[in-house]
């Protein structure tokens, strides 16, 4: 099997930590109906790839098997943000395979986490919802939920390319990280809308990078700004999003 290594993953301080543990534990909670995961935004720049990385670390620290997907086949960041280092040989991803130009075992990469798998994106492409509305994205998604505990699924922002929307129908629930104070509610209820329509159930939302100061108790949180993660299962995820308040 391939093999690479995130070099440059974020030191995280102890409420972090201790935010994405809670947000992982509450993910085990949803079942095992829910293996294939999307983690999406409404717009760019609101952590969801951080996201994505730090729940397959975790749930990997917690003895389950956990692949992540690169899916944000036109703007993906994580190699060069997380300086990944790839192993001997040629260095291929999802755009490869989905243009019929591997197999999976080729895009299917052992990471230096232990029980974590990673998918990479290859190259970027501008003809991105062909290659994801292929066959072979629902194949690669059923084959890889065959093999481990979770699949992850790191989007594009669900609230700029039609790509997520189309990610979706290929998974069990999604995710929706939310910066704090740079997405409007009607904004957010249309993309939980968008989501819901190809099928996928809105897992809940995570509110990230929230400053110190929006806390009374700052004392607890420590010095430093971090995120404040919000992990809903099904039953709570209603209740939720009524706050938001739906379309008339």
């Amino acid at each position: 099997m391939k093999t690479l290594a995130f070099t440059n993953f974020p030191v995280l301080d102890y409420a972090a930590t201790e935010a994405i543990n809670t947000l992982c534990t509450n993910l085990t909670f949803t079942g095992s109906d829910y293996k294939r995961i999307m983690i999406t935004s409404v717009s760019s720049s609101e952590g969801k790839s951080f996201l994505s990385l730090e729940i397959m670390r975790t749930l990997a620290s917690l003895g389950k098997y956990v692949a992540l997907v690169d899916a944000d086949l036109r703007r993906s960041m994580i190699d060069v943000r997380y300086r990944v280092r790839y192993g001997e040989g040629e260095k291929l991803g999802i755009t490869h395979y989905l243009a019929g130009k591997c197999q999976i075992d080729d895009v299917f990469y052992a990471t230096d986490i232990m029980r974590a798998f990673f998918v990479p994106v290859g190259y970027a492409v501008s003809n991105s919802l062909a290659l994801l509305s292929s066959p072979r994205f629902q194949s690669l998604m059923d084959q890889l939920a065959q093999q481990v505990d979770y699949v992850l699924v790191d989007a594009p922002p669900i609230g700029m390319i039609v790509d997520a929307s189309e990610i979706a129908k290929s998974c069990d629930g999604a995710l929706l990280a939310v910066g704090y104070n740079m997405v409007r509610r009607r904004e957010l209820v249309d993309a939980r809308q968008q989501i819901e329509r190809s099928g996928c159930t809105v897992l809940g939302t995570v509110l990230n990078n929230i400053p110190l100061n929006a806390y009374h108790n700052k004392k607890y949180l420590g010095r430093y700004y971090y995120s404040n993660y919000k992990a809903h299962d099904k039953a709570n995820y209603k209740a939720n999003y009524s706050r938001l308040g739906d379309p008339e």
